[in-house]
């Protein structure tokens, strides 16, 4: 499980009985917002029901006093759902299912008490409601996780959080907060087991006491959230102790690490045997991104795409030629599938003789990748295809052929396919995408670790849903082209 999963799996986080403080008031905002959302929605239904010619004029019911009430049951089954717990607002896929799982059953319960107690509801109204109220939601809840992350960003809504463990595990967790601000969370410092004599850590995290010194610490430095990493507990009954410890921390929120890595939640399960709660791990999933429904998904998702291009690929194609007349396409050997060489097509956006010109350059890179943000061996177009990532449109050809997918790990080269150290072998598991996690993640502007990284997640936890966000991911990617060079 990857460090950000923890943070919104259910199943892993222990609370007291109220919430943090800041996240309560994402809480009442995000309810008020809803409320909002539901009763312009409920306006909308009644101007549909009486406009639409559709729906017949009789049976309008009394729907100021039905719509007030259906309100508020909407607003009661998110709540019941968990649609406003600190842990999943503004948190992304998992609110947006908890939001579409009330309200469903809002619909159904409205739908199945109306029957019972033979209430004449509008059924043009009781259709609008919910048909225009979930879309809205969804868009508003959207809306919602953009602007408070940005305020996250900016060092708005967080939370201070403790973290608890060895140095060196607490030393990881801190880098992922870090890198991932939007999560909300500012490192206070860090307590460590008994013994430990450090003033802090070796990236510079102040080392506050040992881990029997929490409930102390919690008071001093007034944190929102106690995080226990691996390391933290040396016998299994010294977390229910120290649980009772911060017991009168009512407003404080512990959250406990699993000690895995990079796997999606989807692929853990929390079984309790005998008062244990037992960590249960699929296996890695790279098997299935090799299914016939993503080939036929590919297939027919690049066939549309070319369709729907053509325009642009005459256009960058004449662009190309008429600059200085040489070739349009540009075709290079990348390592596919269980390292199998293939052919790579993309627009030609370098000078003809670009590979002889490779030697001297310096590379901006961290690792095997060569990257540089001033390459110039770059043509005028070549700037522009780069910058949109246009010139990977051929691509497509490829992904037609079956030596690409629409989405999967970065094509490799081969001298960067022999540096490989040993585990990132696991790359060449699966296709190589048109786009990917890489992709939508900020592209050059990534450490070689990351992009390595998350190449790993990507094959390891592959899910046909994970593939739909990605491509949805890429339109903002492409628009919004940070790290393209």
């Amino acid at each position: 499980m990857s460090i950000i999963d923890r943070f919104n799996h259910p199943a892993l986080v222990t609370t007291t009985q109220a919430a943090p403080r800041t996240a309560g008031v994402l809480s009442v905002w995000t309810a008020v917002l809803d409320a909002a959302v539901i009763g312009a929605a409920g306006v909308l239904a009644v101007a549909g029901r009486s406009r639409l010619s559709i729906f017949d004029g009789n049976g309008m019911g009394e729907l100021p006093f039905a719509g007030a009430l259906i309100i508020g049951a909407w607003i009661a089954a998110l709540w019941a759902f968990g649609a406003y717990r600190p842990g999943y607002v503004a948190s992304g896929a998992e609110e947006y299912r908890k939001v579409a799982s009330a309200s469903v059953a809002a619909a159904a319960l409205v739908g199945i008490i109306c029957y019972l107690a033979h209430y004449q509801l509008s059924r043009g109204f009781y259709v609008l409601l919910f048909g225009i109220g979930l879309p809205l939601l969804l868009l508003a809840r959207y809306t919602n996780r953009t602007l408070v992350r940005r305020a996250r960003a900016r060092g708005m809504f967080n939370q201070r959080i403790l973290l608890a463990g060895a140095p060196h595990h607490v030393e990881q967790v801190a880098a992922v907060l870090r890198r991932e601000q939007w999560l909300g969370y500012s490192v206070a410092g860090c307590l460590v087991p008994e013994g430990g004599d450090l003033v802090e850590t070796s990236t510079g995290i102040p080392v506050l006491g040992s881990i029997s010194d929490a409930s102390r610490a919690v008071d001093a430095h007034g944190i929102d959230v106690l995080f226990f990493t691996e390391g933290a507990f040396s016998e299994s009954g010294s977390l229910r102790e120290a649980a009772w410890d911060l017991e009168h921390h009512t407003d404080l929120e512990i959250i406990v690490s699993p000690g895995l890595t990079d796997v999606s939640a989807s692929r853990v399960k929390i079984r309790p045997v005998a008062g244990l709660p037992l960590v249960h791990l699929e296996r890695p999933r790279s098997q299935d991104a090799g299914r016939i429904s993503k080939r036929i998904f590919d297939r027919v998702g690049a066939a549309v795409l070319i369709a729907l291009s053509s325009p642009v690929w005459l256009a960058i194609a004449l662009w190309i030629k008429l600059d200085d007349r040489g070739p349009v396409f540009f075709s290079q050997t990348r390592v596919g599938k269980d390292g199998v060489d293939f052919e790579c097509m993309k627009f030609r956006s370098m000078v003809v003789n670009a590979e002889e010109k490779l030697a001297g350059l310096e590379s901006s890179g961290n690792g095997v990748l060569f990257k540089s943000a001033h390459d110039p061996r770059v043509t005028r177009p070549g700037r522009f295809i780069r910058r949109f990532s246009l010139d990977e449109l051929p691509q497509l050809l490829n992904v037609l052929k079956g030596d690409m997918s629409l989405v999967g790990p970065r094509p490799p080269l081969r001298r960067e396919v022999d540096a490989y150290p040993p585990g990132m072998i696991r790359r060449l598991n699966v296709l190589p995408g048109l786009t990917g996690l890489w992709q939508v993640s900020g592209r050059s502007d990534l450490s070689w670790d990351d992009t390595v990284r998350l190449d790993l997640y990507y094959v390891d936890n592959w899910s046909m849903l994970q593939d739909m966000a990605i491509l949805l991911r890429t339109v903002r990617a492409v628009l919004l082209p940070r790290g393209a060079y």
